[in-house]
């Protein structure tokens, strides 16, 4: 059974951190893409970050490149996002997706809120 398990979010004042985890289960994490998406009331879903199965390639929004970044694990099967000089226009809820090589639909996880206000 597919799982992703997404914590680490919360309430934090502008300027603030805050450390994204996402634990993965019942499917191949370390030949799969993980993505962070978020989305925020009102608005679509959009892509954060992702991070290529190997090799570490990482790509980023330009709303966040140079404060958050993507890191994972494969021998924990977990995923990181480190989000610095966090800003109100960052509050949303934060989503983890796997898109492993033999799933095009891919898997997503049930999301942790982030809230930045001061």
């Amino acid at each position: 059974q597919v799982q992703l398990v997404e914590s680490g979010g919360g309430l934090v004042q502008p300027g603030g951190s805050l450390r994204l985890s996402c634990a993965a289960s019942g499917f191949t994490f370390s030949r799969s893409v993980m993505n962070w998406y978020r989305q925020a009331p009102g608005q679509e879903r959009e892509l954060v970050a992702n991070i290529s199965s190997v090799g570490g390639m990482t790509n980023y929004a330009a709303s966040v490149k140079g404060r958050f970044t993507i890191s994972r694990d494969n021998a924990k099967n977990t995923m990181y996002l480190q989000m610095n000089s966090l800003t109100p226009q960052d509050t949303a809820m934060y989503y983890c997706k796997a898109n492993p090589p033999y799933d095009l639909r891919g898997y997503w996880g049930q999301g942790t809120q982030v809230a930045v206000s001061s």
